[in-house]
């Protein structure tokens, strides 16, 4: 989600059926919808970026949220590589967000605890799930979603990221159980066995 002003642009990368989840962004207050649509593939962390970045970049957003980690990966990298590529600040985790004259204050748990942080606008941040309450599509929403253009664009995945190259199964060599003894006259035999294993 990117927000501008009072107005918020909902953005998705994937398939044409993810259009779905942007209408319902629509439906409950969205002003706009970008989908950056592909053709399934699974993208990696930086190729989501990089996309993200180019449909984001030059927008005037005073503010770019995203959820704190992918629901299938869970790689936690795309809002702070997106951070880094627009060179904003960015803090991760948070539960709360009040904005105001500029400044984002933003709250994360730490320890027991809570950490507070001042945010210049513009920024990323990347939210928790409970952040907030859940909201229902209204009638008028759904029929104000429907007549909404969504803009698509089709993003072309920038080369690296991790790569499978190979997978390697070790050979099972079995597992050998040896009785040392009990209490205090086992302690040699450990002492030796830590040595074999060049532990001691």
């Amino acid at each position: 989600m990117a927000a501008h002003g009072g107005s918020a642009t909902a953005l998705t990368l994937g398939p044409p059926e993810a259009a779905e989840q942007l209408r319902n962004a629509l439906a409950m207050g969205a002003e706009s919808a970008i989908l950056l649509e592909t053709d399934g593939r699974d993208w990696d962390s930086q190729a989501t970026a990089a996309a993200i970045v180019e449909a984001t970049r030059g927008g005037g957003y005073d503010l770019l949220l995203f959820g704190n980690e992918s629901a299938d990966s869970g790689g936690y990298q795309v809002g702070i590589r997106v951070a880094h590529a627009l060179g904003l600040p960015c803090v991760t985790g948070i539960k709360s967000i009040a904005v105001e004259n500029g400044v984002a204050t933003v709250r994360r748990e730490a320890g027991g605890g809570w950490e507070i942080f001042e945010v210049a606008l513009p920024a990323v941040l990347t939210v928790k799930e409970g952040i907030n309450l859940p909201r229902y599509l209204s009638l008028p929403g759904r029929l104000r979603a429907k007549k909404t253009e969504i803009r698509r664009d089709v993003p072309t995945p920038v080369p690296g990221g991790l790569t499978k190259l190979r997978l390697v199964v070790p050979e099972d060599e079995g597992s050998r159980v040896e009785f040392l003894g009990e209490g205090p006259t086992a302690a040699p035999r450990v002492v030796e066995v830590l040595r074999e294993l060049g532990i001691g």
